[in-house]
């Protein structure tokens, strides 16, 4: 199951539980919100997708559901209050994408349900109990980057085995980023390398030296 067929099939689940507790259909539209990094212009792609898979499933938007989208633009620390400004909407169901947006959806609200695209460490983060069973309002994908941090770099190592020195490029501002950089510094040094951080700040005038 692709990606894409697994968020839908999460989305249908969530938009059908509600009709089996006995909702009334006749007149609904489901309320969507949206909370994203990005504007709905540079985000074309996914919502296309989005909404098809949305028509496959019999749901066309102004008819049966309506998208209310909310963009950080880059900033996560807008997160929090778009999330809130989606809860006092009333919206059915949050889709949302990236830890930052996924923690700050989860922390406005606890009853709505949320479907996350992606999400780097949910059950790290304690955003669901665990992967097989959620266990909380929030269902979806995880990247599971943190724990595949240290994979990845064992099979750096098998395919450059001279190699002595590594180093991560990171926005740290992200908490999945951190997770992510512990689990490099354990790995690197059992496999004898060291380990640099280059944080985001200070990327253009660190990159040149490697």
């Amino acid at each position: 199951m692709d990606r894409r067929r697994f968020l839908l099939t999460s989305l249908a689940w969530t938009l059908a539980t509600p009709l089996a507790a006995g909702a009334p259909q006749a007149g609904k539209v489901w309320r969507i919100g949206v909370l994203e990094a990005t504007s709905p212009s540079l985000n074309t792609t996914n919502l296309d997708a989005f909404r098809q898979g949305l028509r496959e499933l019999g749901y066309v938007e102004g008819r049966n559901f309506v998208i209310e989208y909310r963009s950080a633009d880059g900033r996560p620390e807008r997160f929090p209050s778009l999330a809130s400004e989606l809860v006092r909407l009333r919206v059915d169901l949050i889709v949302t994408r990236g830890t930052p947006a996924v923690l700050a959806a989860k922390k406005a609200t606890g009853s709505i349900p949320i479907v996350m695209a992606t999400s780097a460490d949910p059950a790290g983060f304690g955003v669901v109990s665990g992967l097989a069973r959620p266990g909380t309002n929030v269902t979806g994908l995880s990247t599971i980057a943190v724990e595949l941090a240290a994979k990845r770099l064992e099979l750096l190592k098998e395919a450059i085995p001279r190699i002595a020195r590594i180093a991560e490029l990171a926005n740290m501002s992200s908490p999945a980023s951190a997770s992510q950089w512990r689990q490099i510094e354990v790995a690197a040094r059992s496999l004898g390398l060291e380990p640099q951080l280059l944080r985001r700040a200070s990327v253009r005038g660190l990159c040149s030296r490697f």
